[in-house]
């Protein structure tokens, strides 16, 4: 079986979209799936949708990578998005032929640095993990390459600017995809640091601001990556051999926070894309933290405790299901600012996302590090709905109790990777999250409920506040408590609703 290329695709006849040559008008730092299956897709669809005639050329960020892989498929590659939308199951693949190259640095930094003299290069993209982000004073001017990713665009930029720093307009849109706040503040921050700590002149800093648009942006879509146990399978149907396979959901969107002119430059408006250009992307951050972030966190504990194991299965359970929709439309929701029928359609196509025949989300997976994920997901919508109605929201408080009872559930042991338990069923799961976590819940494995409710709300080290202070909470979540422990918590959720 031949290798996908051109070649391969010609000899077979191939009569879908691609484009073979074009300027290239992207680079971007990262390789790796779901960059491929998302900013690459997006403009691999404004090359057929709008005409946009552009290439994206990749930066390993790290050694090793795929960077040989991905040249000796000419950068095609095949991406499946799979799932549900609108309610029907949908099963797309497409080839990519946005991706031009792929250029290792640490085998050939020339070719990054060559990059900065592409005068139709425009968009710098990175998504270089959560870690990417980050400054290394050890960086030096002239390493080949800086080791950190802010150390690498710095330079970048810098080549950038001795080339065409006299010209106006040849700066970049630089598009942080990297899972932090603000990332594309954070870059520039980093990128100035190295400005400082390397000696750079004022004019350089001056024009790295005036000429260049560094955005913060949201993006969300669920990336399963090379699907190995499909992999033979879907090359023989294919009737070539892809080693970059990527598979990914439906959905898709991508929220980019920059002035208005951006949304007329960029492709992707033209080509009825789901992306949003938005002088502040904060609430649909903030929309997709509460609902789609929150709806897991608030369901998966008890969920796991009542005997299910997978997201899919939880919403063909009509009292899962029930408990999950009542947290989301009736306390969730009405504690956010966005237009009512942004977040009703961003609501219906999370129970698409979780009903996804073709991931198997696990609940375990969903539950790392419960403790800070229901601070960050799901506490801000429970004051939200207690300032604004006065009353403990239902379904919320008892996500809390069913938080409490998964970290307590018949405790094991205390090993060095986890607090071991055992459902109700009496299979052994494995609770990780950060050590004075589960030290603190090893500790009280003996406690009542009241006892043990009292102590996890008024731990501030979880919460940075006393939540025992929150009019009769601890009652409910007691109470709560003891319904998950003496009825068990499918009968909890259903006692809420």
């Amino acid at each position: 079986m031949n290798k996908l290329s051109y070649k391969t695709l010609e000899q077979m006849g191939y009569d879908g979209y691609l484009l073979k040559d074009a300027p290239e008008k992207v680079l971007q730092f990262g390789e790796g799936n779901f960059l491929r299956a998302f900013v690459d897709y997006f403009f691999d669809m404004a090359n057929e949708k709008c005409g946009f005639n552009g290439k994206v050329v990749l930066c390993q960020p790290i050694a090793p990578g795929l960077s040989k892989m991905i040249n000796e498929q000419e950068g095609l590659y095949t991406l499946y998005l799979r799932g549900f939308e609108n309610g029907q199951k949908v099963n797309a693949k497409r080839i990519i032929s946005a991706v031009s190259r792929c250029i290792n640095p640490y085998e050939d930094y020339k070719a990054l640095l060559e990059c900065a003299h592409n005068p139709d290069l425009r968009y710098l993209a990175s998504n270089t993990t959560e870690a990417g982000i980050a400054y290394d004073p050890a960086c030096k001017f002239d390493d080949e390459p800086p080791a950190s990713f802010p150390g690498k665009l710095t330079r970048f930029l810098y080549e950038r600017f001795e080339a065409y720093g006299k010209e106006k307009g040849k700066g970049f849109v630089i598009l942080s995809c990297e899972l932090i706040d603000n990332n594309g503040q954070e870059l520039r921050k980093c990128v100035h640091q190295y400005i400082d700590q390397w000696g750079l002149s004022e004019e350089f800093s001056k024009w790295v601001d005036e000429e260049n648009l560094f955005c913060s942006t949201l993006v969300d879509r669920i990336v399963t990556g090379y699907p190995r146990a499909e992999a033979a399978a879907l090359n023989e149907e294919n009737g070539y051999e892809d080693n970059l396979l990527d598979t990914g959901e439906v959905f898709g969107f991508w929220v980019i926070e920059g002035p208005e002119w951006l949304e007329e430059e960029l492709p992707f408006k033209k080509a009825n894309l789901p992306i949003l250009v938005t002088r502040d992307h904060t609430p649909y951050k903030k929309r997709k933290v509460r609902i789609l972030n929150g709806a897991h966190t608030t369901m998966v504990l008890a969920a796991y405790l009542a005997g299910q194991n997978i997201v899919r299965n939880c919403m063909q359970d009509e009292v899962i299901k029930g408990f999950m929709n009542k947290a989301l439309y009736e306390e969730i929701i009405p504690t956010l600012t966005l237009p009512k029928e942004e977040l009703m359609e961003f609501a219906a196509a999370v129970a698409d996302r979780f009903n996804n025949p073709f991931i198997d989300h696990a609940l375990l997976s969903i539950a790392l590090n419960s403790t800070s994920k229901w601070k960050a997901r799901v506490m801000p919508s429970f004051k939200a709905y207690v300032e604004n109605e006065g009353k403990l929201p239902a379904c919320l408080t008892m996500s809390l109790a069913a938080y409490i009872a998964f970290y307590s559930c018949n405790v094991q042991s205390l090993n060095d990777e986890a607090l071991m338990c055992k459902r109700p069923a009496g299979d052994e799961y494995a609770v990780k999250d950060d050590r004075p976590v589960l030290e603190f819940y090893y500790a009280h494995k003996d406690d009542d409920a009241k006892t043990l409710a009292e102590a996890v709300l008024s731990n501030e080290s979880f919460w940075g506040e006393d939540l025992t202070k929150v009019a009769g909470l601890t009652e409910a979540v007691t109470r709560d408590l003891e319904t998950i422990r003496t009825e068990g918590a499918y009968a909890a959720m259903k006692s809420v609703q």
